[in-house]
C-alpha cells in the first residue's frame, strides 16, 4: 500500500469514485453476505420491543437498511456515493441522504445506534477522531455504535480505495478518546482460527455528562 500522498478530499474523491464505477458488482458480490452476527451485535444492546432510529453509515446500495426496516425501525441511510444512494432509495423506500464521512451534517441526539458495517475504515486517522465525535453528537445518551473494520496496522491505498486499518487496541483508544465505552467486540468469519478472520467488529456506547444531554 502506498503511504498517504495526496489531500484528504482527494484520497475521499478517488475512494467514491471507485465505488461509483463498481456500484453494481459491489452491489452483486455483497447483498448476500451473511451479517446477521454484526445485525445481533448491534441490537443486542438498544432498548426492545419500540422502533429505533437507526443511521446506516456507509450504506451502500441498501442492503441493511432493508433489513432494519423489516424489523419495523426507521432506519436511515448515508452513503458519499451518488450511486449507492440511488439505489438504496430505490431498493429501500427509505431517507438515504448523500454526505461523505470527511463533512457530515448531522443533527444532534437523533440516533438510537449507529450500525458502520464496513465503512469507517476509509476515514484516514488524521481525520477519525473528529469524525467519531461527530458521530456521538449524533446519538442519544448511551447511544449505541456499531464498527467493522479489517484489521491491521496500516494506512493508505490498496488500488482506487484508501484505508486505515486497525487492531482492537489503537481502535479502543480512537474510541475511548471520543467518549465512547466499548461494550463486546469479536472477529469475523465467525467460527474460523484468528489468522482466517480479517474482520474486526466492536460494539460501543456513546457515554455522555449530563450537561451534554438534551432537554427532557
Amino acid at each position: 500500500m502506498k503511504p498517504i500522498n495526496k489531500a484528504l478530499t482527494d484520497i475521499e474523491t478517488v475512494t467514491l469514485s471507485h465505488y461509483d464505477q463498481n456500484a453494481d458488482a459491489f452491489w452483486l458480490g455483497t447483498k448476500d453476505h451473511d451479517v446477521a452476527q454484526n445485525y445481533a451485535a448491534f441490537l443486542a444492546p438498544l432498548p426492545k420491543n419500540k422502533p429505533l432510529d437507526i443511521l446506516d453509515l456507509g450504506c451502500g446500495p441498501g442492503r441493511d437498511v432493508s433489513y432494519f426496516k423489516s424489523l419495523g425501525h426507521r432506519p436511515v441511510g448515508l452513503d458519499g456515493s451518488e450511486v449507492f444512494c440511488k439505489m438504496a432509495r430505490a431498493y429501500t423506500d427509505c431517507t438515504i441522504l448523500h454526505q461523505k464521512f470527511l463533512s457530515l451534517k448531522l443533527s444532534d441526539f437523533i440516533f438510537d445506534g449507529i450500525f458502520a458495517n464496513a465503512s469507517l475504515f476509509h476515514v484516514p486517522s488524521q481525520e477519525l477522531p473528529r469524525v467519531l465525535n461527530e458521530l456521538k453528537s449524533a446519538l442519544k445518551p448511551d447511544g449505541i455504535l456499531f464498527l467493522s473494520i479489517p484489521r491491521g496496522n496500516d494506512e493508505g491505498w490498496s488500488g482506487q480505495r484508501y484505508g486505515h486499518y486497525m487492531q482492537l487496541d489503537v481502535s479502543k483508544r480512537f474510541l475511548e478518546a471520543a467518549g465512547f465505552t466499548m461494550v463486546d467486540h469479536y472477529y469475523r468469519p465467525f467460527g474460523k482460527p484468528l489468522h482466517e478472520q480479517p474482520w474486526l467488529a466492536i460494539v460501543a456506547q456513546a457515554s455522555r455528562n449530563t450537561e451534554d444531554s438534551p432537554e427532557q
